[in-house]
């Protein structure tokens, strides 16, 4: 009799620890559940932002630096490079032309022009210096100076002292010269007379001279700011 009030009494006791385990459990269900319905999708990665075209004033700095390493290296010759800045020189007249007409700015129908151009001259560029027109220059006086004056005028588009109708004149009156040395050179068996060398030596003095009034004159290529 005793056993049986025993077994009878911790029977509620047993049912109520069964039901406070199972509570738990669904708690800790729905909670989990919870977690993962309310857990946020990972973001999407954005998509790279695509690099804004260069402006049309960079675009011809750009242009003028490709043509003074030519010229500093002697891929381009001084021909060559007053076609080339004579194109250049036209170009920066339109879009300045084009921006005083529209308060300034260029309309985009201007620009796709402009870009149009630029791309020809680029080509025309890579043309110049990777055909088999180089500049030579010997070891000597004459050819040693040639070469000391194409470097000031490369440095001078470099830093955009000269500007492209400025370096066009100067490449022209180099142009001269060299044309001038090659005939000389050609009638007397690849060599110049003491008379011939003292012309030529006379027209680098004047050359040296307009090369340093341009690259000190108010007249600068544009600093790239605006498009």
């Amino acid at each position: 009799m005793k056993f049986t009030w025993v077994k009878w009494s911790t029977l509620p006791v047993v049912v109520l620890m069964a039901g406070s385990m199972a509570l738990a459990q669904d708690q800790s269900g729905s909670q989990s559940s919870g977690q993962s319905q309310s857990s946020p999708a990972p973001a999407a990665q954005p998509a790279p932002a695509q690099k804004p075209d260069p402006s049309i004033a960079q675009r011809k700095e750009n242009q003028q630096d490709r043509i003074a390493n030519g010229v500093k290296s002697g891929q381009l010759t001084a021909g060559e490079t007053a076609k080339l800045e004579k194109k250049e020189a036209a170009i920066n007249g339109e879009t300045k032309a084009d921006r005083a007409a529209n308060g300034g700015k260029l309309t985009a129908a201007e620009k796709a022009k402009i870009n149009k151009q630029q791309n020809s001259l680029s080509k025309q560029i890579h043309t110049d210096k990777t055909n088999s027109n180089t500049a030579h220059y010997g070891n000597n006086k004459v050819d040693q100076r040639r070469e000391n004056q194409q470097d000031r005028i490369a440095q001078g588009i470099k830093s955009g002292k000269l500007t492209a109708g400025e370096t066009a004149k100067l490449e022209n009156q180099q142009k001269g010269i060299n044309q001038q040395v090659a005939a000389d050179r050609k009638a007397n068996g690849g060599k110049l007379t003491t008379g011939e060398k003292k012309q030529i030596n006379h027209e680098q003095n004047q050359a040296s001279k307009n090369i340093h009034q341009k690259k000190h004159n108010a007249a600068t290529q544009a600093t790239p700011k605006n498009p």
